[in-house]
Parts: C-alpha cells; sequence; structure tokens
C-alpha cells in the first residue's frame, strides 16, 4: 500500500519497502484523484518488489507505459522500475520509420524529412528537444544557407517531426511534443504554377525518347493522372476500350473509405497514345507503362527536364503536378467543376485551390467580352461628371398624378395653422386640443 499526502507545492507519495522502511517521492501538478491513483500504482509496483516479480496488472502497465519521462525517472530512483531507455532522437526515428507499415514511396518521403532533422537535432536525448529548438529548425529549413527549401516543402518535413514526436509521446520517452508550436499547413503553390498548353505538349510527345515516356506524359496531361503513383500502376485491364472508360488504381489514397479506384474518360488525344502504346507492347504485357518497374522512380524529374529541354519547352517547377492541373484547367472550361474533380480524384475545393489556374487566354478573352457588351464611353469633364452622379430630373409619374397640385399646395407652408387641429376638442385638459 502507498498514501498520498498533500504539502504546499504537491503531493508527497509514502510506502514502506520490503525492509520495512518509509520511502516517498514528491510530485506536483496533480490533483487528489489523480495523486491517489498514482499512490494506487505505486504500492502495485511496490507489491511485486517485494515478491520479487515482475507480473504487475494490465492497468498498472499501461499507467507506467504513458507516465511521464520525469516521474518515470523518480520512480527509477527509487528502485520501483528500471530506468527507462534515453533515446535520442536518431535513434527513435530510425526506429519509428522502420518498425511502420507504409508504401515505399511515403518510406522515401518519411526518410528525406528524418535526414534533416537528424543533421541537426540528431544526437540530442529526445526528452530535451524543445520549442526553441524545432522553432530554430523551421528556420534552418528554410534559409538560404540551410536546407533552402521551399516554405511548403518545408512545413511538410516539420509535420513529419511533429508525427515522430508524437509516437515518441504516446510510448512515454517524452512529455510534449516541441513541433506542435511549428505551423505544418501546406497553403497553395499558386506562384509556381504553369499551364502547358496543348502545343507545348505535342511538342514535348515529339521530344520523347520511348514510347514509355510518350505514354507517361500522356496520362499525367491529357488523363490528369498522379504521377508517378497512378501512372504506374496503370495496367491494360484498367482501360474499357468499347466504353472510352479507364478505371485508375489510387494508391495514395487508397486507404480512406470508399476510395481506391476512380473512372476516368478515355478522352480522345489519349486514346490515340494509348493505342499507339498497346500496339507496341510485348505479349502478355500488364502494366501500361514498363519502365521504373523496379519502384525506383527517383530520377523521372531529371529526365523529364531533358525532354523539356530537348523540345525548346522552358522547364518548369513542379512538373507533373502543372501537367495535371493543366488538365484540370481545361476540364473546367468545359464540364462542371463537380464531374472534374470526380474524374481527377479530389474535392472541388481542393481543385479550386491547388489545382485550377487562370490563363493569360482568360484575360483576353474577359477583355474582348467586356469591350463587346460595353462600347467605350466619352471622356467626361469634372462638371458632367458631377451630374452623371447626381441627376435631378422629375419623375414622370409625379408629373401625371395631380396636375397643378403642387401649385395649390405650395402656400400651406406659409399658412396659420389653429391650435385646434383637425380632431375633436377635448375638454378637461389644459389645452383644447388632443397634443397632449
Amino acid at each position: 500500500m502507498a498514501s498520498a499526502t498533500r504539502f504546499k507545492t504537491g503531493w508527497k507519495i509514502r510506502w514502506s519497502d520490503g525492509d520495512g522502511k518509509t520511502r516517498q517521492i514528491c510530485v506536483s501538478g496533480l490533483n487528489q484523484r489523480q495523486a491517489e491513483n498514482f499512490a494506487r500504482h505505486v504500492g502495485v509496483l511496490n507489491a511485486a518488489k517485494i515478491s520479487n516479480s515482475s507480473d504487475i496488472d494490465r492497468q498498472t502497465s499501461l499507467w507506467l507505459q504513458g507516465l511521464g519521462q520525469s516521474l518515470h525517472d523518480k520512480l527509477a530512483a527509487a528502485g520501483l522500475v528500471e530506468q527507462r531507455r534515453c533515446f535520442t532522437v536518431a535513434e527513435w526515428v530510425g526506429q519509428y520509420i522502420e518498425g511502420r507499415a507504409v508504401k515505399d514511396r511515403t518510406r522515401i518521403i518519411m526518410r528525406q524529412a528524418a535526414g534533416n532533422l537528424l543533421a541537426r537535432l540528431g544526437d540530442l536525448p529526445i526528452q530535451s528537444v524543445t520549442e526553441s529548438h524545432a522553432v530554430a529548425f523551421k528556420a534552418w529549413l528554410v534559409s538560404a544557407s540551410g536546407a533552402g527549401l521551399a516554405e511548403n516543402t518545408a512545413r511538410r518535413r516539420c509535420g513529419h517531426a511533429r508525427q515522430f514526436f508524437a509516437a515518441a509521446m504516446r510510448e512515454g520517452l517524452t512529455e510534449r511534443n516541441p513541433f506542435a508550436a511549428v505551423s505544418v499547413a501546406v497553403g497553395a503553390a499558386s506562384g509556381k504554377h504553369r499551364f502547358i498548353t496543348a502545343d507545348d505538349t505535342r511538342r514535348i510527345l515529339d521530344a520523347c525518347p520511348c514510347q514509355d515516356w510518350r505514354t507517361i506524359v500522356a496520362l499525367a496531361r491529357w488523363g490528369g493522372l498522379r504521377c508517378p503513383s497512378e501512372v504506374l500502376a496503370l495496367t491494360w485491364a484498367d482501360i474499357d476500350w468499347k466504353e472510352n472508360r479507364i478505371s485508375v488504381p489510387e494508391p495514395k489514397v487508397e486507404h480512406h473509405a470508399g476510395r481506391g479506384r476512380r473512372v476516368v474518360p478515355l478522352f480522345p488525344e489519349l486514346r490515340e497514345v494509348l493505342a499507339d502504346t498497346f500496339e507496341m507492347a510485348a505479349d502478355g504485357a500488364v502494366f501500361v507503362v514498363n519502365r521504373y518497374r523496379d519502384g525506383r522512380a527517383t530520377n523521372m524529374r531529371t529526365t523529364f527536364g531533358k525532354i523539356l529541354d530537348r523540345a525548346g519547352v522552358p522547364r518548369f517547377e513542379r512538373p507533373f503536378c502543372n501537367l495535371r492541373s493543366s488538365r484540370v484547367t481545361e476540364l473546367r472550361q468545359r464540364f462542371d467543376p463537380k464531374c472534374v474533380a470526380v474524374w481527377l480524384g479530389h474535392s472541388e475545393s481542393i481543385s479550386t485551390k491547388h489545382y485550377a489556374q487562370v490563363r493569360p487566354e482568360d484575360f483576353a478573352a474577359a477583355v474582348s467580352f467586356a469591350n463587346a457588351v460595353a462600347p467605350p464611353v466619352a471622356p467626361q469633364t469634372s462638371e458632367s461628371a458631377r451630374i452623371a452622379r447626381n441627376p435631378k430630373t422629375k419623375s414622370p409619374e409625379k408629373l401625371s398624378v395631380f396636375p397643378g397640385s403642387a401649385g395649390f399646395f405650395a402656400g400651406i407652408r406659409e399658412a396659420e395653422v389653429l391650435r385646434v387641429g383637425f380632431e375633436p376638442t377635448t375638454y378637461g385638459l389644459r389645452v383644447s386640443c388632443s397634443t397632449n
């Protein structure tokens, strides 16, 4: 048994060890119920130690796992538990990533975030990392002398760091998540948008070194598929040539309820390229794209950059996202945005925020439309502008009703109005009218 006794700044937890000696530890920040619960678990741990047994009830075991490092250290110093292993950031993050059941691409992204984190904080004990460390890490990510990452990329890396520390909190390795103070929300990358015109797309297709690359570009630009995940997962069995539809696998969102596949129209431009690819495919081919089947698509952007140079098209950021974004923008001009969102596999709000673009021809069309419906107005002087803003015209309705009545009633203002009005005289009041 153990007891909890209040003192000035907290509680004293007292118990008798196997030698009959009274031991105690001081804890703070607990209310009475929490302190009594703490004492009960201490009693269980003490009883197990006296009996030289490692068996404790499940409730105490779970409580011990979730106990903060400082309190756990106090129990260890009292000999009730073994000293908890102190992980460094590098040790914990490595163990966490390898123990996660995630897709290979997700593991690669997590390792990229871990690489940045370990370069700055890897040798620190995980419980010693503070909010100041986290804020400084975010600043290092975006600084030119540091990692030099874009703002959104830095926020994603901090989001993974927050995930690592949240898992450490669940394991009781640290009492706080220092990255909770760092903003990880990703904004729209409108400054990196680039609309790829149909003419540019054809030039890119002509510059592709093989049919696989023609197919990759066509699926991303004409089909709006995510690249590389959806492009590389597409099989010939997913294409319905008769109904002009494609059942697109969605590895990115398959863990969400009701997701995993969507149906996309087999657009004429895309059908033309896929038909050529099908004719050239080997007998028994399963996947539409045969390159990068080893799961390593890390050099696709480098190869695509060389294709752009060969096509004479200036390189642009986020190449595969902009191919998909260009298709979204085109389709929204011709079809209901809801249909486009369903075909492309995202919500209308995401489509508007992250994909839809304003093209130069949209400005030109707006100006042409404005000129067609509103011819130019002659310049106005300041006086004519004032008159135009405050016109003083007589209402035709007023002129047509009671002609001449204005002159008839004009003298009423000058006439004397008697104190006794239209109502009858009310007797018994101080005045002979109903003004009271």
